[in-house]
């Protein structure tokens, strides 16, 4: 493993023997640079959750960059749990002096060992980029106005971007075509103009929460031809859109279909907020593109029903929805190639993509507070 790492860094030219404190070597930005660029190389950084939120170093090889904070207790265990050891580690934290600590920890456990000399700041200093938790560096990501776009492609190389509103609402242009989920106009203090956006061809709705069922917002996106879906208790307090119960599914138009599935609480405590039957999650299938947007739901057994999952929107804030835990549960269950966190008002996320990489998971945090 040491000589395999040793031809990795004589490929990318580091200077290896500048720096060094038992195995564990200190290289500088332009060196950390070329290392972290090259396969298999896994990126850690070892600050606190709440450091990493304010800003990271992304990968450079197509993988994820770690948090696991040096100073917590089980910070080995989760080590151990989250890193392949036959892969090298390259590490860092602010200054360089954590970082160096935790190297030192993982080379003693048999991890061969990258840090980088002044950590971030040095990092930042030398005009090297880093990306926050609501930003992500993938090229298929960027800014509109005020919103994040996600956009990914279909089976038939058709585009679908993903606008991130606020909260549970979400914008869906897919083929020419409208899509608004669950549109409410205003969220403690952001405020979304539909009036600036296109009609809806089709609008979903989850349930009559406020935070997703907003009449003043319906009533700006609909023209003449929009398409409503609800679930029941929508229908009948609008007096009109098409009801859908849990277990539905429909043909809305060529390569456009969807299911209706369970959302609800399973915490005893908190049934009553979202009851077993009431609400509903939809499954959107786009020319082959499976999006699942999860509602207002626990862990619940049902998820594992769910196959070939593309694209997840899964919510995050008890006692309403899910903790962190359950979030992590679910997405095993599900097992989608990306997830959204959404809906997670002040619940701290910023763990959820290294609790997640090792099940292969592309987790994307984007402003759905």
């Amino acid at each position: 493993m040491k000589n395999i790492f040793k031809l990795l860094c004589a490929l990318a030219g580091l200077h290896l023997g500048a720096c060094a404190q038992g195995n564990v070597k200190s290289v500088n930005v332009e060196d950390f640079t070329k290392c972290i660029e090259q396969p298999n190389v896994q990126l850690l950084d070892v600050r606190t959750a709440e450091e990493f939120a304010e800003g990271f170093i992304a990968s450079r090889n197509g993988g994820q960059c770690l948090n696991i904070d040096v100073k917590r207790d089980d910070f080995m265990e989760k080590a151990k749990a989250m890193l392949d050891k036959s892969k090298p580690v390259a590490v860092y934290c602010r200054t360089g002096r954590r970082s160096m600590n935790a190297a030192l920890q993982l080379d003693e456990a048999g991890y061969q060992v990258v840090n980088l000399k002044g950590g971030i700041t040095g990092w930042q200093s030398a005009g090297m980029e880093v990306v926050t938790s609501q930003t992500s560096a993938a090229a298929n990501t960027y800014k509109d106005g005020a919103y994040t776009v996600d956009v990914f492609k279909t089976k038939s190389g058709k585009e679908v971007k993903f606008y991130c509103l606020v909260h549970a609402s979400i914008r869906i242009v897919f083929d020419g075509k409208e899509i608004q989920i669950d549109p409410v106009s205003k969220m403690g203090q952001k405020v979304i103009d539909y009036a600036s956006m296109p009609k809806a061809d089709y609008i979903f709705v989850t349930h009559e929460h406020g935070d997703h069922f907003d009449k003043n917002a319906l009533t700006t996106l609909r023209g003449s031809s929009t398409r409503l879906v609800t679930n029941q208790r929508c229908a009948d307090m609008l007096g009109y859109g098409e009801a859908m119960k849990n277990g539905d599914s429909q043909q809305i138009a060529e390569g456009f279909s969807v299911d209706a599935v369970p959302a609800y609480n399973n915490t005893e405590g908190h049934l009553q907020f979202h009851p077993k039957g009431r609400d509903n999650g939809y499954v959107l299938t786009l020319d082959g593109l499976r999006i699942y947007i999860a509602g207002d739901t626990e862990d619940i057994e049902e998820m594992a029903n769910l196959k070939d999952i593309d694209i997840a929107f899964m919510p995050c804030n008890q006692p309403y929805t899910m903790t962190t835990d359950q979030l992590v549960r679910a997405a095993k269950l599900v097992k989608p190639k990306v997830l959204f966190p959404y809906h997670y008002s002040n619940t701290d996320v910023s763990s959820l993509p290294s609790q997640l990489q090792a099940e292969g998971i592309d987790v994307r945090i984007r402003d759905y507070q």
